[in-house]
């Protein structure tokens, strides 16, 4: 591979520059992100037609010298390919023709096959791959197992998540009979992804920080662990990693590090520094950026850059991203200067690095 800087960082081994990447880094922000989304007609297809998504996937990477392709999708292809009615709704957001609201519902839905149901998003990666080349890793995803109920039970998105915590707290059996279901899905999911290409993969942990601690532990981590354990990481004589990333989970940095992934991804709330002391041995760290400082100018947004490299200090097991989405009202410009900066301070600091690496198969 041309560029593994990402990989090499996933594992805590040396690089010659801190790898970055950008959640949703394809997207809105982009001109011509929106002259596909128009030519498609809907979000819905242009995530179900692969050679779309291949296209907007590729999009950022030949505007951007970014360390990463993660592939174009939605995180609800799986509720959608449960036979809950998924639309998109300018202004509102998903909404579920058939959300859940009953038992019966949660005992009657089936484990999607991921090649005949969302063979597009395998399609897409197979294609992104060759069109890649080898020049850079591309990343799977998918929604966590609480994050998909709460669209699911609620029917869309929630600010109070009012009937999915009805449920848990109501009808636990049944809430996790649901999240048992999802979370063989993921696996299945993930690992058709991981067959069709993807190099390494992503748990988009949502809303798991709108649990209590016990409830995290009970209803969201316990899932992924369940997820990590039953994904097949093994492709091509290397290792595949997994990044695990709670918006809100700054209080369980170590539970989360415990959970067998290999990166932590954290979100703007988290001092980078605070959580290398406390989890930074035992994981890499992906983040964290507030997205809002790319409003700034570009003189501000090197120093904020600078900052999080600072507070990470030396050594191997950093990628800097966004600690969550890119806002869609992004100057493309200034994401320039955010990838140019990590880069240009990084190289510096890490040229000096002596850390031994760590050893992995590849």
């Amino acid at each position: 591979m041309k560029n593994d800087r990402l990989l090499k960082a996933l594992f805590r081994e040396p690089v010659d520059q801190t790898p970055v990447w950008i959640m949703r880094q394809a997207g809105r922000y982009l001109p011509e992100y929106r002259a596909i989304r128009q030519k498609a007609g809907d979000f819905l297809t242009l995530c179900q037609t692969p050679e779309l998504a291949c296209e907007v996937t590729l999009q950022p990477l030949r505007r951007f010298p970014l360390d990463a392709a993660i592939i174009f999708s939605d995180i609800l292809t799986i509720p959608d390919a449960m036979g809950l009615g998924l639309s998109i709704e300018e202004g509102k957001g998903p909404v579920f023709a058939k959300p859940i609201r009953d038992t019966a519902a949660i005992d009657n839905l089936a484990v999607p096959d991921p090649e005949s149901e969302t063979g597009y998003v395998m399609e897409a990666i197979r294609l992104v791959r060759r069109e890649l080349d080898g020049a850079v890793p591309l990343i799977g995803f998918s929604g966590s197992p609480w994050t998909l109920a709460t669209y699911m039970v609620e029917g869309g998105s929630s600010r109070e998540f009012t009937r999915i915590k009805t449920l848990m707290f109501d009808e636990p059996g049944a809430a996790h009979r649901l999240l048992d279901t999802l979370s063989k899905s993921v696996t299945a999911y993930l690992n058709a992804q991981i067959a069709a290409g993807a190099q390494a993969v992503m748990l988009f942990d949502t809303w798991g920080g709108v649990l209590s601690p016990r409830g995290y532990r009970a209803f969201s981590l316990h899932y992924m662990q369940r997820i990590l354990e039953g994904l097949d990481r093994n492709r091509d004589n290397a290792t595949v990693p997994v990044i695990l990333f709670t918006k809100g989970g700054g209080g369980w940095l170590e539970d989360i590090a415990a959970s067998g992934c290999d990166a932590v991804g954290l979100d703007w709330t988290v001092d980078i520094g605070e959580a290398r002391s406390r989890i930074g041995h035992r994981v890499a760290l992906q983040g964290n950026l507030d997205p809002s400082v790319l409003y700034a100018s570009p003189h501000c947004i090197r120093d904020e850059v600078a900052s999080i490299l600072d507070k990470y200090g030396d050594g191997p097991g950093h990628v800097f991203n966004l600690g969550h989405g890119i806002h869609p009202k992004i100057n493309p410009d200034h994401v320039t200067a955010m990838v140019d900066a990590v880069h240009e301070i990084s190289r510096t600091r890490l040229n000096t690095m002596t850390s031994a690496p760590k050893q992995r198969s590849r």
